[in-house]
């Protein structure tokens, strides 16, 4: 039985998804899952939130990388294996992570030759092709995870596509802008062309034995964020592009025509409406945690304090969201983590 993977995209960059993919990864383990993060964007910033740079140069030593996911692909890429296990980096005792590799960017080009392959029953292709799902499956099976989120990166490559088709699950993180609306609209029909290009290939697969992803990456919603408040509701100048966005998606990503009026506090497919944490942010990065897991000790005095604890509840708030629409269960009963 294979373990939910829920990727985090938009191929609109700085809409904050590392960020959601880093809070969230923690938020679940504080509830008592076990989750692993995955790191699939080439450019390696979910690993970096989570690791120190001492840390990350001895992940990325001269040569094969092995504790990396450019590591666990190193025979594919060389034709001389199959996938190694992966390498799961202890964050804490239910957050495990894949990190991620600068070097997993010279992958492209072969997941872009096998594409076609596929097509003509090539085992091989089939193999590159469902690396990345195979690998998470693999790190969710040793962790024991109920969760799997990933981090992909702004653009619609063949890393990216490999890694779609891996994931059961979908969210769309928003900036209330113009770029991410045409994000939208670029996203959406490329997902529905990528599931049924994978379905095809799914019916020539010519080795019984080697497991394959659904490709269902089905919508679970989007969500808003890195705007600013005033009296609690987004400044003017954003309003006319919040106003767009619960049709653009509807139309776009979900291929459904309405004419109901839609706002962003009724949109059902709306997970959330982050607040900008400003400072707060900042803070967090430099004592290497979470946003809710900062204490006065940490700098977070006063005001801060308030919004720490504030961002726990929009986390907690969201994380119980997302696992409701995916059919993953939160334990009962399970006291939050304290910091």
């Amino acid at each position: 039985m294979s373990v939910s993977i829920l990727a985090f995209f938009n191929n609109k960059g700085g809409v904050g998804k590392t960020t959601i993919v880093y809070h969230l990864a923690w938020m679940y383990a504080d509830l008592g899952m076990n989750a692993v993060a995955v790191d699939l964007d080439p450019q390696a910033n979910l690993t970096a939130a989570f690791l120190s740079e001492d840390r990350m140069m001895q992940l990325w030593p001269d040569g094969d990388h092995p504790t990396t996911v450019y590591g666990s692909v190193q025979p594919l890429i060389r034709g001389i294996g199959d996938i190694q296990t992966p390498h799961l980096e202890r964050i804490a005792q239910r957050l495990m992570l894949v990190p991620g590799d600068l070097a997993l960017s010279s992958f492209e080009d072969q997941l872009s030759e096998v594409w076609p392959k596929c097509l003509d029953g090539d085992e091989r292709a089939f193999r590159v092709t469902s690396a990345f799902w195979r690998i998470m499956q693999a790190a969710a099976e040793i962790h024991r995870a109920q969760i799997i989120l990933v981090d992909l990166g702004p653009n619609l490559g063949a890393i990216n596509r490999a890694a779609l088709i891996s994931c059961d699950y979908v969210v769309v993180p928003l900036s209330p802008d113009l770029f991410s609306l045409q994000g939208l609209r670029n996203l959406g029909p490329r997902l529905r062309q990528w599931r049924t290009d994978w379905k095809k290939r799914l019916e020539v697969n010519p080795a019984e034995d080697l497991r394959l992803p659904s490709g269902m990456m089905q919508p679970v919603g989007y969500l808003i964020q890195q705007h600013s408040v005033r009296l609690d509701r987004p400044v003017q100048a954003y309003d006319r592009w919040i106003a767009q966005i619960p049709s653009t998606y509807r139309d776009a990503v979900l291929n459904e025509q309405t004419t109901e009026s839609l706002s962003i506090e009724t949109d059902p497919d709306c997970l959330a409406l982050l607040k900008h944490y400003r400072s707060l942010m900042p803070m967090a990065q430099q004592a290497r945690k979470p946003m809710f897991h900062l204490r006065p000790a940490d700098g977070a005095l006063g005001s801060h304090f308030q919004a720490a604890q504030s961002a726990r509840k929009d986390f907690s708030k969201l994380a119980s969201k997302i696992a409701e629409r995916i059919n993953v269960v939160i334990p009962e009963h399970q006291p939050m983590l304290q910091f």
